[in-house]
């Protein structure tokens, strides 16, 4: 059977010559690939109606890390640590979850990915941890630490899906976000959370495989319960792309 074709969503960059560019972090693509599907780079700037054929086209998408969603979309404020937001690819994730939803495509949430599922699905966030939640603690912990720094732990919500997945009741995480979910959307799921009570992972209960983490598990490939996560979800895109699912 062919390996399940994984669409991960992109940012837009500049090269050093100022040449603009859409692009991933290479860490995604090697720890989908590790996982035997085979992924590719969905491009932002789609009409609406391209954006619903190309996700039919896929087996799964992967929701990947990022900028920062604009506030808008939220009914949040302004903040000045706001940064990097792009209006266009708040459209295209949120239209490609719309998609993924109405399809039934499996879907993995990763940091910005995470905050784009509730946004989606009609939650807010946190614009600026450390201002607007005492007591919290840093989770942006980049670029002073590497990016596979265990920064903290996540505790698994009991009977969660993802606390099945990764077969552990706590694991140590990187932190690289400086905003979070503040109000978690309706239908959603906590699944896991910081030693602080900030929500560090959700699912979609019922849906093939609908999972969001807001720890970065593809800088993380050597850690047993971060291959699992991304086995089982190559696992339910290769299940959703049998013959008989489509």
């Amino acid at each position: 059977m062919p390996a399940p074709l994984i669409g991960i969503t992109t940012s837009r960059i500049s090269s050093t010559h100022g040449y603009p560019l859409m692009a991933v972090a290479e860490a995604y693509v090697a720890a989908l690939t590790k996982a035997g599907a085979n992924p590719v780079l969905l491009p932002l700037g789609l009409a609406q109606e391209n954006l619903y054929e190309l996700t039919s086209r896929l087996d799964g998408v992967l929701f990947s890390g990022g900028g920062d969603i604009h506030p808008q979309r939220y009914a949040g404020k302004s903040h000045p640590q706001v940064n990097k937001v792009d209006e266009d690819r708040d459209r295209v994730e949120i239209r490609i979850f719309d998609n993924c939803l109405k399809l039934e495509k499996p879907f993995l949430g990763i940091c910005r990915g995470l905050q784009v599922i509730n946004v989606a699905m009609g939650g807010d966030l946190y614009e600026h941890i450390q201002d607007q939640r005492p007591g919290s603690l840093k989770h942006d912990r980049f670029p002073e630490m590497q990016r596979d720094y265990h920064a903290h732990t996540a505790s698994l919500v009991e009977g969660s899906r993802l606390g099945a997945i990764l077969q552990a009741a706590i694991v140590p995480v990187n932190s690289l976000h400086h905003q979070g979910i503040q109000r978690l959307a309706d239908g959603l799921r906590t699944s896991a959370l910081a030693p602080d009570g900030l929500i560090e992972g959700i699912e979609l209960p019922d849906f093939s495989f609908g999972i969001a983490v807001q720890w970065h598990p593809e800088w993380l490939p050597h850690q047993a319960e971060m291959q699992a996560l991304f086995a089982a979800f190559t696992g339910a895109a290769s299940d959703h792309s049998k013959p008989n699912n489509r």
